[in-house]
């Protein structure tokens, strides 16, 4: 039976395998991985175990705390941290030892100002050959790369949420970063896998 406290997106379920697959190459020789937005708890199960080499550290609200540590509950990991908060433009960089950052359908939920933000503390906090991996819907070019991305962009903004941001605005946010692989993912969304060079 489903914890009350477990939250469960449907999403999460999706894209949790092709996701694991690019976490697996890009985070090969990393060892402590901050994942920022860590939402239901769901991909951080299922990633911590499936990367057995390295310590996972999730990180949200306070208040999605709860759903974190019921599926922690239920499929515990030994390289699996319980979750500490960080809310981006209130908290400081909350670790002190990562190498690498994972986020997952943070950055269209988010106002401009705190993607700006993220991208620049990710930028200088990570150290020279650290890799961040930044799942979601993005724009190229200033294009959708789907028609379903451009209703989902509206349906966003019309709720009140950042929106899908341009890849390009990303770049020059995260002045330290280099941009080195753009994942094609399913359902219309890409993972970049960002390098500190």
């Amino acid at each position: 039976m489903m914890s009350s406290a477990k939250a469960f997106s449907q999403a999460c379920e999706n894209n949790k395998v092709p996701i694991l697959a690019v976490l697996k190459q890009a985070f090969a020789e990393h060892r402590n991985i901050l994942e920022i937005g860590a939402g239901t708890g769901q991909h951080s199960v299922h990633f911590a175990p499936g990367l057995p080499h390295l310590y996972w550290q999730p990180s949200d609200l306070e208040l999605n705390h709860a759903s974190i540590l019921a599926w922690q509950s239920e499929f515990p990991a030994v390289n699996l941290a319980a979750p500490i908060a960080f809310h981006i433009g209130k908290d400081d960089w909350p670790v002190t030892n990562a190498d690498g950052a994972f986020t997952a359908n943070t950055t269209h939920i988010m106002q401009p100002q705190e993607v700006k933000l993220m991208m620049t503390l990710v930028s200088e906090y990570l150290p020279v050959g650290g890799v961040f991996c930044q799942y979601g819907p993005f724009k190229v070019k200033g294009e959708y790369t789907s028609d379903s991305n451009r209703v989902f962009d509206q349906h966003l903004l019309a709720s009140g949420y950042g929106g899908q941001q341009d890849i390009a605005k990303l770049q020059t946010w995260a002045s330290d970063l280099t941009l080195k692989i753009i994942h094609q993912l399913p359902a219309n969304n890409l993972l970049l896998e960002w390098h500190k060079i």
